[in-house]
């Protein structure tokens, strides 16, 4: 099985830097293959918690050098809960590659494991008679401290629901679970691997005026 590593983490610190410069990435340090996959940028402000600054993937799977390349961009410009991450913003990111495996069809929408499982809810919308779903990873109902009926509910707002949620309406969500593997590496240590593997160190020429 393929699992997410440092030089994935590295090709998304590549891209984003080289967007900034208007330029190409170097070429990854990592074999391709075909999985579902997420990017997710965090900014670290004083040494507090990690906050969110965008996290966009497919539950498709996805050729990993094109797909993280993508995301990478995506997650930081294009979430649409967040304005655009800026270049003044980097030394301040960390970023979070996940590689999606262990798709399961859960029996209830209870049938999960805080931490364990990432999971894809799909559910009909009673006052609009429409399709939602929606995904959160494996460590978000733990991070936010949720129980697993607060994820459920929190998730059902992701996907757009906004009337009443009742156990019968959480009773008829169909659930899939799912594990990932992670790799999370913060823009210092990203720096030291450039400083390490080519001798250089990265240059934003952008950084000053903040562009992006």
């Amino acid at each position: 099985m393929v699992e997410a590593n440092q030089e994935m983490a590295v090709y998304c610190f590549d891209t984003l830097v080289a967007h900034y410069n208007g330029e190409q990435p170097p070429p990854p340090a990592f074999e391709d293959g075909h999985h579902p996959l997420f990017v997710t940028w965090k900014k670290v402000i004083n040494g507090g918690e990690p906050r969110l600054r965008g996290c966009i993937g497919t539950l498709e799977a996805r050729a990993l050098i094109n797909g993280f390349k993508d995301y990478a961009l995506t997650s930081a410009l294009r979430d649409r809960r967040f304005p655009p991450i800026q270049a003044k913003e980097l030394p301040q990111l960390q970023c979070t590659v996940s590689i999606l495996t262990d798709y399961e069809t859960a029996l209830s929408y209870l049938d999960w494991e805080i931490e364990k499982h990432g999971m894809i809810i799909e559910f009909t919308d009673p006052d609009h008679n429409t399709g939602r779903s929606a995904t959160y990873l494996p460590e978000v109902a733990a991070s936010e401290g949720w129980t697993k009926t607060e994820a459920i509910d929190s998730l059902m707002r992701k996907a757009g629901y906004n009337g009443v949620i009742t156990e019968p309406l959480r009773k008829r969500i169909r659930l899939t679970r799912y594990e990932s593997s992670v790799y999370t590496m913060h823009y210092v240590e990203y720096v030291s691997y450039v400083k390490a593997t080519r001798g250089t160190v990265p240059n934003l020429v952008g950084s000053k005026s903040g562009n992006h």
